[in-house]
């Protein structure tokens, strides 16, 4: 899940640092999470998903964001 969420937060051109200040979440937490090291939570996958503007099925799914996303 967390490459997922790096490839939609790319392709949205944000940072790790643009999600967590949108987000409240912490950078090293935010990093775990893309990095695979932890799984986030369903409330703060609801609130990766509204900092990076996505629907959160968007960051569940396997391959590349479609492109409405």
């Amino acid at each position: 899940m967390g490459e997922q969420i790096r490839r939609v937060r790319l392709h949205h051109n944000l940072s790790q640092h643009d999600v967590c200040g949108r987000s409240g979440i912490d950078v090293a937490t935010y990093s775990r999470i893309e990095n695979g090291h932890a799984s986030p939570r369903l409330d703060t996958l609801i609130r990766i998903a509204l900092a990076i503007g996505v629907p959160v099925d968007a960051l569940v799914r396997c391959g590349p964001p479609p492109a409405d996303v």
